[in-house]
């Protein structure tokens, strides 16, 4: 009997990692990541293409020296922030508008230098981590964005390219950083499909194999969540008692920088505007406000100063017979320093003393000027920014018919800010602003935080500016009665006073910290990886040696 030799048992070779991409496509792959983004933001509002961005930007990165990666990062983040943020260069000249784009750009050249550390893991559980992996480096890196520099600028946001989208949903559910995540999760599953692309020739013969199972798998579930899943999630509670709200867009003589030259034409406008407001009123065109929100900036006169615009205001007020919001500029002793307020404005009574918010979070460059000293040695427009103080409390404002809760502008994309008003009370959620010196797309950029932020708190929440975009929008996101830009309008609403609190209300930061220590836990994973690497590859080089 002939003996047959053993059969050595096969052993499955473990597929090879992912070459990086060549660098030339890689920085095609970087420009392409910020055009994404940038096309995926109102006022383009392309919201499919933030997953496809967030996609474009990790292959550029994977597998990547740190150096490259956050090369490629920083390169896709000037063009997006460059473009995104050309309006604050209306302020103050070309230098805040670039020390602003170029320092949120130094967040995505982390959060490409950070893709590029996580290289074992990634390559590890190629299919199941990407998703995961790149969901908490978005969320970690608008975390860290949203607070540095100077107090943070959290303009551009992947939660604020989905004010259409499926996934706006999740907002209530986790608030911001919820939605984020499942904007970078969906471009995680992208990225591991393109890895395992050579895997998926076996789909050509019907094979179920766990090369590019698992991908598959992932984009399902990613499907599910992006989009199934938000559609059937249910949001804020749309019923309960409604009170009537008017927003009066009183409009400016002219847009630019010369809107402050044009203070008193302001006040008149948003004046005349609502005593015609009062006249339909009268003549049964119009329902009876319960209240009446004047936009940022709309009495730009210091109405507890100056009596001819405290008369005019007060004239508007008892003639609608309505309490008054007014955005009012305070004057301090100093004369460089101001105050950026919402004056609640009683009929018959005048300002209530007591119901008064003055905006927390002045926005660095454009309300007040850090480094004044040396952007002053570049260009002198910066002396136009003068020193805005900031409040100290949340304005949450008892108005009599409602408690509202307001706030100034910019604020609207901090989410501690807005929160703040809903855990004290706010039944509704306003917001003035003033855009008079910026554009349209900076204004509908501010809608679609305000989309968010209804969504999120489950409250009806307003917009109103000096020109426009002004409007209503529901706890679904949706928008009511929008106003046109650099356009008079006056829009009057019945809006749910909100009461419940969604999950996102209750839970406030948690679902950022979370997602924030899990990123530190990944980084800190495959700093082991790469030790163990380093340390077999030593061990490997001893024996070579040796022999």
């Amino acid at each position: 009997m002939t003996l047959q030799p053993p059969v050595a048992p096969q052993v499955t070779a473990h597929p090879e990692p992912p070459a990086p991409v060549p660098l030339r496509p890689a920085l095609i792959l970087s420009v392409a990541a910020g055009l994404a983004l940038l096309l995926a933001l109102p006022p383009f509002d392309l919201w499919p293409l933030a997953p496809v961005g967030v996609a474009l930007l990790a292959v550029a990165t994977h597998r990547r020296r740190l150096r490259a990666g956050f090369g490629l990062g920083f390169l896709a983040g000037v063009v997006l922030f460059f473009p995104l943020l050309r309006w604050t260069s209306f302020a103050a000249g070309w230098l805040p508008w670039a020390l602003l784009s170029t320092a949120e750009a130094v967040f995505f050249g982390l959060t490409g230098l950070a893709t590029a550390w996580l290289r074992p893991l990634l390559d590890r559980y190629r299919g199941l981590l990407w998703p995961l992996l790149l969901g908490l480096l978005w969320v970690t890196q608008e975390a860290a964005r949203d607070r540095a520099p100077f107090g943070g600028f959290p303009w551009g946001r992947l939660a604020f390219s989905q004010a259409d989208a499926p996934a706006l949903r999740l907002a209530a559910y986790g608030g911001a950083p919820a939605v984020t995540f499942a904007v970078a999760a969906a471009g995680g599953a992208l990225v591991g499909l393109f890895f395992l692309r050579p895997s998926l020739a076996s789909l050509k013969t019907l094979e179920w194999r766990k090369p590019w199972r698992e991908p598959v798998l992932v984009l399902l579930l990613i499907a599910f969540v992006f989009v199934a899943l938000p559609r059937a999630l249910p949001v804020g509670d749309a019923g309960g008692p409604t009170k009537v709200v008017a927003i009066v867009q009183g409009n400016v003589p002219r847009l630019g920088l010369d809107f402050n030259a044009q203070r008193r034409a302001v006040l008149d406008n948003h004046v005349k505007a609502t005593l015609a407001l009062a006249a339909d009123v009268r003549d049964g065109k119009q329902k009876q406000p319960d209240l009446v929100v004047w936009p940022e900036n709309s009495s730009d006169i210091d109405p507890l100063r100056n009596q001819d615009a405290a008369s005019e205001i007060s004239a508007a007020t008892d003639e609608i017979g309505a309490p008054i919001l007014v955005g009012a500029v305070l004057r301090t002793g100093n004369p460089n320093n101001i105050k950026n307020a919402g004056l609640l404005w009683v009929p018959g009574a005048g300002p209530d003393p007591t119901q008064r918010y003055v905006k927390r979070h002045p926005v660095p460059f454009a309300e007040y000027m850090p480094l004044r000293s040396i952007a002053r040695l570049v260009t002198d427009k910066v002396d136009l920014v003068k020193n805005m103080l900031p409040g100290s409390k949340p304005g949450v404002l008892h108005t009599g018919p409602l408690t509202l809760g307001d706030v100034i502008c910019f604020e609207v994309a901090y989410d501690g800010i807005v929160r703040d008003t809903v855990t004290g009370g706010a039944q509704v959620l306003a917001v003035q602003t003033n855009n008079a010196t910026f554009n349209e797309a900076e204004a509908r950029q501010q809608m679609a935080m305000v989309r968010l932020r209804a969504v999120e708190h489950g409250r009806d929440s307003l917009m109103v500016s000096t020109v426009g975009v002004s409007g209503f929008v529901d706890v679904y996101g949706s928008v009511h009665k929008e106003t046109g830009f650099n356009t008079k309008s006056v829009q009057v609403r019945a809006m749910h006073l909100g009461s419940s609190r969604t999950l996102a209300t209750r839970l406030g930061v948690l679902p950022e910290l979370a997602a924030v220590a899990l990123a530190a836990a990944a980084l800190v994973g495959a700093f082991v990886l790469r030790r163990g690497r380093r340390d077999i590859t030593d061990e490997g080089a001893e024996k070579a040696e040796a022999r």
